[in-house]
């Protein structure tokens, strides 16, 4: 991964995310970027300019004047190749948004003809807000780009979404951002497929057997390929991962159940180039469900039936058309390659993007993911573990650009 060379103006603001800021100035450092920072007074109390001052090798800007020095707003705006704000607090979304000009960051902010990327940082009902919704879809129509907000443990003390992305999927989006902006707006006349997250299958009103799926996986690949001029259908069971941002090439198909997400497939397949099915879709659905609540009783056991739920990949294997790519996703506990090669064969899928559970970091609910692409000619890649965005980035590249040199 290489910044080298490139012009990157990071703009600070005051939220607890700041603490992060020094591990990304180091990192697009070391990725060989130049990095000059901005900061609002606030910013100040969650993390030292000095440490920043440091880290950069340059001299941290918070204010228009210093003293009887002028700190030239339009210059540092017109020095950058991108301007990245990280993290944007909710109160700077919105100034930005209605192009309020009170403090050093918004008067450069202004200066910058450069892209613009922004990665938020605010708590849950603060994102979710309609005004906070309203003032991003404001700065997208201005053309900037707006990073995927984080889903955990928030400084209120709550679960949810509203963290800044981390250092690592910052750095990674920066280093094709200048690409990915001109790719956005160019379609390529491709229409894609691409399940996420898990399903729930009933017992009663109230209990559901499902898994621990996040639909982060899903949301990245899809993502990338709207981003590589893809028309997305994204089928999305039922996940806690905020989706109103997403791109508008990804169209959305809300699903719960198995059943559900089986016809949203059958569909949208016919019209797909390439279906990526990386959803944990449930294998087995109760046989009956139950009216109202099941009530916990005398009884020591409660049996269920389990019945089958219908296998969308080996369904979709056999009305593949020819010059139709199908993705399938493998997640495995033993013997996992030849388990994968196995689906691969069976199911009449043209790749397979296997998952173990027994690599740290990958696996359900992780930012992460540690995957090996698994061809039908034979061809195999690993891919360590890296940012869920890179290994989206990296499985679609690899796959399309197989396809392509071995037509």
């Amino acid at each position: 991964m290489s910044l080298q060379g490139k012009k990157i103006l990071l703009a600070i603001t005051g939220s607890i995310a700041a603490y992060k800021t020094p591990q990304l100035v180091r990192l697009m450092v070391k990725a060989g970027a130049e990095v000059q920072v901005v900061m609002t007074s606030s910013a100040a109390d969650f993390v030292a300019p000095l440490v920043l001052s440091t880290l950069s090798k340059h001299e941290v800007f918070s204010s228009v004047a210093n003293g009887h020095h002028w700190n030239n707003h339009v210059a540092l705006g017109r020095w950058a190749d991108v301007m990245l704000v990280a993290p944007c607090s909710a109160h700077t979304l919105a100034r930005m948004a209605n192009g309020l000009c009170d403090n050093m960051v918004q008067a450069v902010y202004l200066s910058a003809p450069c892209p613009v990327l922004i990665a938020p940082a605010m708590d849950e009902d603060m994102w979710l807000h309609p005004t906070t919704v309203a003032n991003v879809e404001k700065l997208k129509s201005y053309g900037h780009t707006i990073l995927p907000v984080g889903y955990g443990e928030l400084a209120s003390g709550i679960t949810g979404a509203g963290r800044m992305a981390e250092p690592e999927e910052i750095v990674a989006f920066l280093n094709t951002f200048t690409g990915k902006v001109k790719a956005v707006d160019v379609s390529n006349g491709k229409k894609a497929l691409v399940t996420a997250g898990p399903t729930y299958e009933a017992i009663d009103p109230v209990r559901f057997i499902g898994n621990h799926s996040s639909g982060k996986m899903g949301i990245a690949l899809a993502e990338v390929l709207a981003e590589k001029g893809y028309d997305v259908e994204l089928v999305l069971g039922p996940v806690s991962q905020p989706v109103q941002h997403l791109p508008e090439r990804i169209h959305v198909h809300h699903v719960t159940t198995a059943a559900e997400m089986y016809t949203a497939c059958h569909e949208v397949f016919p019209g797909a180039d390439v279906s990526f099915l990386s959803a944990a879709v449930a294998d087995f659905r109760p046989e009956q469900v139950a009216h109202e609540k099941i009530k916990k009783g005398t009884d020591e056991q409660m049996h269920l039936t389990l019945v089958k739920n219908p296998d969308i990949l080996t369904s979709l294997g056999k009305i593949k058309k020819e010059g139709q790519l199908l993705i399938g996703f493998a997640l495995e506990t033993e013997n996992e390659i030849e388990n994968a090669q196995r689906k691969l064969i069976s199911k009449n899928a043209d790749w397979i993007v296997l998952n173990s559970l027994n690599d740290k970091g990958a696996g359900f609910g992780y930012d992460t993911n540690k995957v090996t692409i698994i061809g039908r000619d034979g061809y195999m890649k690993k891919l360590e573990l890296q940012p869920k965005s890179e290994i989206a980035r990296n499985v679609v590249d690899c796959i399309t650009e197989h396809k392509y040199s071995h037509a």
